[in-house]
């Protein structure tokens, strides 16, 4: 059965009980609220680097006992991304987790050769999301990692969106390409790029998944907006997945959904070998546990 609420996902990973995450520069209040509420809602065990005198302190003042946790000492930024990720490929963490570092230097060590998390695949940023104003839960990608990519490049990223959606059980999937409408143009690429993605049925029949482009957003997300333009097409209205034409499109239409109508959401960057989560101080509690569930079930699948 597909998870297709956030709760659902948060649910799964609390049932599955099995994540252990690497946090890498753990001394932070927002991420140690963060990994200490997964914790007690028995979503995942955290193992903590960085600052350990701090981490400890940090544990204590928010009601927990440091002997509770495993602290792994490490000082400069790129000492913690390389011990966290060393966690990982020596199979004592399953996924990762960003705590008050660059993400450069993380993924820089995410991307070392010697950690054996590489893969073939692009680096992209994912992010579900529920809104009072969408009738079910959305990913959207990528709003995060990619900013301005090409065709080749977009291929890679919708394919990785859709193992996020086929890992959470989704048996049919319905993406659209969104762009700023839904008439192909030869001056303006990005519509272009949409329409042939739409052309490689045989890439994406794997995942049983409809792709429609280049559309508008009301075109992806609205049945009603669809019947007034007599816009017909597979997922029409009904987008299970949006994959946005760049990254300020993507960060913009997030940012905005957060504002404007308080949604849930739940993030991370895909195509190594683990997961990794990235949490942001502006992000709400109970995003931050959102999460880290969908990491540790993505880790698990």
């Amino acid at each position: 059965m597909a998870l297709n609420t956030l709760d659902a996902v948060i649910q799964a990973a609390k049932t599955a009980a099995s994540g252990v995450v690497a946090v890498a520069a753990a001394h932070d209040t927002a991420v140690i609220e963060a990994v200490t509420a997964a914790k007690k809602a028995g979503i995942v065990t955290p193992i903590l680097v960085g600052h350990a005198a701090v981490i400890e302190k940090m544990l204590a003042d928010v009601g927990e006992n440091p002997a509770d946790y495993r602290i792994v000492p490490a000082e400069s930024d790129v000492d913690c991304a390389k011990a966290a990720v060393r966690l990982v490929t020596d199979g004592r963490a399953n996924f990762l987790m960003k705590g008050i570092l660059g993400t450069a230097d993380l993924m820089r060590a995410v991307l070392d050769k010697e950690a054996n998390l590489r893969t073939d695949n692009l680096l992209s940023h994912v992010m579900l999301f529920e809104t009072p104003g969408y009738h079910k839960m959305l990913l959207m990608s990528d709003g995060g990692m990619n900013t301005f990519p090409d065709l080749e490049k977009k291929v890679q990223i919708l394919d990785n969106a859709a193992g996020v959606l086929h890992k959470l059980g989704y048996e049919r999937i319905h993406a659209a390409c969104v762009c700023g409408a839904e008439t192909v143009n030869p001056k303006i690429q990005s519509t272009v790029d949409a329409f042939e993605l739409t052309q490689m049925t045989e890439k994406w029949a794997k995942y049983n998944m409809d792709v429609i482009g280049p559309v508008s957003v009301d075109l992806a997300l609205s049945r009603e907006a669809c019947a007034h333009k007599h816009f017909d097409a597979p997922g029409a209205g009904d987008a299970d997945l949006l994959l946005v034409t760049n990254y300020e499109m993507g960060n913009a239409i997030y940012k905005t959904a957060l504002c404007l109508t308080g949604c849930r959401a739940a993030g991370l960057i895909i195509g190594a070998r683990v997961p990794v989560i990235l949490v942001s101080r502006s992000d709400s509690a109970d995003s931050k546990l959102a999460s880290i569930a969908l990491g540790a079930v993505i880790a698990g699948a």
